[in-house]
């Protein structure tokens, strides 16, 4: 279920509220676009800024919109152990496949502080939890061995990893088994990702290059094939210009700003971030030519 490309969903905004009808022709534009999963309220969907309310909102606007045709996994985390669990819960009581719960943040826990985290959403709730692990965010990494203990748990899936250290994968793979799902946070090694084991990527390109990102996913999973996997690599190369504009300046600031672009939302963000300069604007639309998006 978990697999291919699954679209970190952006959060549009129209002057400082939740645009609820342009948030929806998002969602069909995904599922029109061959894309495998979607993940409401993530970093891309701008969770930190959302109040609780919109935050809920997102989830079951998702959920309700996509009426099981593809998985929707929540973004569920916080750096309080009680918050992610009222909000694993809620995505589970209104119908969420899984939840995605990040490390916890500015906290800086041990091991055993990640542990305890994970453990206790997984004891309160009864819904697939894929843990979220981004040192470059959250300031903590989770060890494979955290990892291998959390698995024995009935909840704890697998893992979005964003550590941008490819080795990982073949020992988390090595060390927790092929059951333990693992999935790229990181678009620009999705490919090496897959090949080492990963069953596909969480997002952020396939905002406004749905079609192409499900094909390089379907391709890159074929390791056993020689025609698709040149296909993936071909495909890989079109869009890696585009994977590194789009983190020039934080995001979601660069990826709104090429969705508006392509006319599917305005390119407003919330306070502590910003619009995109004009020189990374230039550097968006030159990689966007390059994918033949514009």
């Amino acid at each position: 279920m978990f697999k291919g490309s699954i679209v970190a969903i952006i959060t549009p905004f129209k002057n400082g509220i939740l645009d609820e009808e342009t948030y929806i022709s998002l969602i069909h534009y995904h599922l029109k676009n061959q894309t495998s999963g979607i993940v409401p309220a993530g970093t891309t969907g701008e969770s930190p800024t959302l109040n609780s309310n919109e935050h809920k909102r997102v989830i079951e606007l998702c959920v309700r919109e996509c009426k099981n045709k593809i998985p929707v996994i929540a973004g569920t985390g916080s750096n309080s152990t009680e918050e992610a669990i009222l909000l694993t819960k809620y995505a589970e009581k209104v119908g969420a496949n899984a939840a995605l719960v990040v490390t916890p943040y500015y906290n800086k826990p041990t091991q055993e502080g990640l542990y305890c985290h994970y453990k206790a959403i997984n004891d309160e709730c009864d819904i697939p939890i894929i843990i979220y692990n981004i040192p470059s965010r959250s300031v903590v990494d989770m060890s494979v061995d955290t990892m291998a203990k959390l698995f024995e748990l009935k909840n704890i899936i697998g893992v979005k990893d964003a550590t941008a250290n490819l080795d990982r994968v073949s020992e988390q793979r090595r060390k927790i088994g092929n059951d333990f799902i693992q999935l790229s946070g990181e678009d620009g090694t999705a490919l090496e990702f897959n090949l080492r084991g990963g069953r596909g990527c969480i997002s952020v390109t396939a905002n406004i290059a749905p079609k192409l990102c499900s094909e390089f996913q379907e391709a890159s999973l074929a390791i056993n094939n020689d025609n698709l996997l040149a296909k993936a690599k071909e495909i890989n190369n079109q869009l890696m210009p585009l994977h590194n504009s789009l983190f020039i300046e934080s995001n979601p600031s660069p990826v709104k700003y090429a969705a508006n672009l392509l006319k599917l939302c305005s390119d407003e963000v919330r306070l502590p971030l910003v619009r995109v300069a004009s020189e990374t604007k230039e550097k968006i639309k030159s990689a966007m030519q390059h994918a033949n998006l514009i």
